[in-house]
């Protein structure tokens, strides 16, 4: 009865803000990740009418973050994560995912605006999230937020994606260096103008340049994932 009561409900809220006449949705709350309740299950139930991959549970969590960046992307919104009004708005009107096609570049500018939003973040052996990151868990999780699933570790994730020569590279890229051990053993990403973003043991979340007489020397290589 209670499931059957909360569907009743999310028809209805969605029949009233997913139709309502433009200029009315600004009534529609704010939601962000860490929001929990009714309005967030009735945003993630329009996700998943839309074709984006979010489970419908009413916490908005990292997944729900990044169904609604990859929304934002397709539809030409600052992809935030944050659903205010012009989301709401397009969110009324959008048709199915399928029916859309992704715009590469907003995608990579959205992948270096979500690493710097982590900056000062501190270094933590195994970290995922932002309570503390290791590099390759930095990575995974940038990615992660705008929709690119990426493999846990350093290594494991230089077998993806395509080679880049050093003066080919493009915001977006994943740069390699080893340190610690032979190989690739950290990583991070290139945001233009010879420098990247990466979890470093010693100053956490932080860009650096390429060629400085630290990174300069262990530098392996790059691999591009978007193309």
């Amino acid at each position: 009865m209670k499931k059957w009561l909360s569907r009743f409900l999310a028809i209805c809220f969605l029949s009233l803000v997913f139709y309502l006449p433009a200029g009315q949705v600004e009534a529609a709350d704010v939601l962000r990740q860490g929001d929990t309740g009714q309005e967030v299950v009735f945003l993630q139930e329009r996700l998943r009418q839309l074709q984006y991959n979010v489970f419908v549970d009413g916490v908005f969590g990292p997944g729900t973050e990044a169904a609604v960046m990859e929304f934002q992307l397709d539809n030409g919104i600052a992809s935030d994560g944050i659903v205010g009004a012009g989301t709401w708005e397009a969110l009324r009107t959008a048709g199915p995912k399928t029916s859309r096609g992704r715009n590469n570049g907003l995608l990579i500018e959205s992948i270096i605006q979500t690493a710097k939003r982590y900056q000062g973040v501190p270094y933590l052996w195994g970290g995922t999230t932002p309570n503390g990151f290791d590099c390759s868990g930095f990575t995974q999780y940038v990615f992660g937020l705008n929709g690119i699933r990426l493999p846990r570790t350093a290594d494991l994730q230089y077998e993806l994606g395509v080679p880049v020569r050093y003066d080919q590279l493009q915001p977006g890229d994943l740069v390699y260096f080893s340190t610690y051990e032979p190989g690739p053993s950290h990583n991070g990403i290139y945001i233009g103008d010879g420098k990247f973003i990466s979890a470093t043991s010693s100053r956490g979340v932080t860009i650096a340049n390429m060629t400085s007489s630290y990174w300069g020397p262990r530098y392996i290589g790059a691999k591009r994932i978007l193309r």
